[in-house]
């Protein structure tokens, strides 16, 4: 397969029968999935998606609305879809992976064997808070510190944070500028997981997340706040292992 720099395989695996694609969170990298492949079943090839402005896409612009997003996003994941696959999301990515999922289910007539939404509340559910994009560098900085996601090394690094803060801002404005649109569910299943000290996501709006899916449902909530996906990854990943293995069974 030639060089695609929106998809990273940390450790192709040509021998795997699914796929599965990681979506970043809000100013994240690939690299958050990097060792993933270590806690998941063989036959799983993990393929994480690379947003612009990072990694091999750092001299792409970031992209600051959903549609273009996705639509970008849809075609260079097509030649990956020859084998089974799934998403996950972790909180921006959870957004972006639901509304791909939309797309390929009306444009191209694939879905995905089953979506992983990882720390975001349902789409259908309004923002409540003030927008984030919008806020001066200090302000988003002071903002950035009460969410705990950021290496305390990276926000005291006057240099990484003018490189950090452009790219976080464009993930912020594709969330706080998304609109919702009423569409029949998906048909896939649909597994949620959630943090009980998540400040920014009720277990009421990761509850909401069923209305998305005429399919099975089911909630995971973890002993932690928005960042369990590296808290509690071990648990995580475990959780997912046995949803794929189920899949594979009915696949």
């Amino acid at each position: 397969m030639t060089f695609n720099p929106w998809i990273i395989c940390p450790q192709p695996n040509p021998q795997a029968n699914l796929r599965l694609f990681c979506f970043p969170y809000a100013g994240g990298s690939s690299a958050i999935f990097r060792t993933w492949p270590n806690n998941l079943p063989s036959n799983v090839e993990i393929c994480a998606v690379e947003y612009p402005g990072r990694g091999k896409q750092i001299k792409s612009a970031p992209l600051k609305r959903l549609e273009p997003f996705v639509e970008a996003i849809a075609p260079v994941l097509i030649p990956y879809l020859d084998k089974p696959f799934a998403f996950f999301g972790h909180s921006m990515g959870g957004l972006v992976s639901f509304e791909l999922t939309r797309l390929l289910r009306s444009q191209y007539s694939l879905s995905p064997f089953h979506l992983f939404i990882s720390a975001r509340r349902a789409p259908q559910i309004p923002i409540t808070k003030p927008p984030l994009h919008v806020l001066s560098d200090t302000d988003l900085l002071n903002e950035l510190r009460s969410l705990n996601g950021t290496p305390k090394a990276v926000l005291e690094s006057q240099e990484l944070m003018q490189m950090f803060l452009p790219i976080l801002r464009a993930d912020f404005a594709v969330l706080e500028t998304y609109i919702y649109t009423q569409k029949q569910p998906l048909e896939c299943p649909i597994t949620v997981f959630g943090g009980l000290q998540d400040q920014e996501v009720s277990h009421e709006a990761l509850q909401a997340w069923r209305e998305q899916t005429i399919a099975a449902f089911s909630l995971h909530e973890f002993n932690s706040d928005h960042f369990f996906i590296h808290s509690h990854q071990e648990s995580l990943l475990k959780l997912i292992s046995q949803e794929l293995q189920m899949c594979k069974r009915s696949l």
